[in-house]
């Protein structure tokens, strides 16, 4: 897949002086769902807001299909959907009227058939007389995607976009997301929900003061990075771990039932093998043995807590 938006040496300095963004260099593939993870102040926003062309840049590039954001602004703006965090719609108007209203602001003829089509999609066509206030936070929320799509755009950013609603109606979002991208839509969102990311993302970035610390395919990502852990369902429960088990990274559950032993997944030498010998030595009964992966949010947190410390300490 080819890059279908390229960013180099980007940065962002306010007039308070404040860096939100330093020296960023990303790419984002043609086709690809790519979450931007970072805690809050990271500058997610910032950089979102900066491709879509809604805020200034200090310095560096912005490539967008090939054109700069800057001198081919109006090419960039026509491709790019955005679905902004905050649910502004205007009250008084219904959903067909608001969607197509959106539609004209992009220069785009009325096509009541794809409207349609799109309310459709996104479970709105029964609410299409509907007020806008008159809707729930999910249904709002579906609208905004409405808009950012009814001019057929190629990208869409989505901000947040299953804050506040509810785990249903958040998973329904979800799949809204993946038939939209096998229709060809690159997408690239900002969450607080790290399931968000692991369910839906093809590509995961991490993001922390105003720098992107890293970028890996979710999977690889998780497999590089995370541990793995050996859990270990014993026949008898046991009131203590023996000393002879010392030298291994080992948790007991609180019923004594099962032993837990946690590994890199980079080492080629996982100590299982002798770990499972000493067990049996012990005279320790086993019934079950299971792998479990580490998931990506406790290798997020550790990623930006080292980016935390590397910020203190420079």
């Amino acid at each position: 897949m080819k890059n279908y938006i390229s960013i180099s040496n980007l940065s962002k300095t306010y007039e308070n002086n404040f860096k939100a963004i330093k020296n960023l260099n990303l790419n984002i593939k043609k086709g690809e769902i790519f979450a931007l993870l970072g805690p809050n102040g990271a500058g997610k926003s910032t950089l979102i807001n900066i491709i879509c062309g809604i805020v200034n840049y200090s310095s560096g590039t912005v490539y967008v299909n090939g054109f700069d954001i800057k001198k081919d602004y109006k090419k960039t703006r026509s491709i790019i959907g955005i679905v902004p965090q905050e649910l502004t719609l205007e009250a008084f108007e219904n959903v067909f009227e608001n969607v197509s209203y959106s539609r004209g602001l992009y220069g785009k003829k009325p096509n009541n058939k794809y409207v349609e089509e799109l309310l459709k999609e996104l479970s709105l066509w029964d609410k299409k007389e509907n007020k806008l206030r008159e809707l729930s936070g999910g249904m709002k929320r579906r609208v905004l995607i409405a808009k950012a799509l009814s001019h057929e755009p190629s990208i869409l950013f989505l901000d947040e976009p299953t804050a506040s609603v509810d785990v249903e109606l958040r998973k329904d979002m979800w799949e809204v997301v993946k038939r939209l991208k096998d229709k060809g839509v690159t997408i690239i969102l900002t969450t607080h929900y790290i399931e968000e990311a692991e369910e839906i993302a093809d590509r995961v970035g991490v993001m922390n003061h105003g720098k992107i610390i890293l970028v890996d395919q979710k999977d690889e990502l998780i497999k590089k990075m995370g541990q793995k852990k050996l859990i270990i369902d014993l026949q008898n429960p046991i009131n203590y771990l023996p000393k002879t088990l010392s030298n291994y990274q080992l948790e007991l559950s609180k019923n004594g039932e099962i032993i837990s032993y946690y590994y890199d997944t980079k080492n080629k030498n996982t100590g299982i093998t002798s770990l499972l010998q000493s067990i049996k030595e012990e005279g320790i009964l086993l019934r079950d043995i299971s792998t479990e992966q580490t998931s990506l949010e406790s290798i997020f947190i550790n990623l930006v807590k080292g980016s935390n410390n590397e910020h203190t300490s420079s």
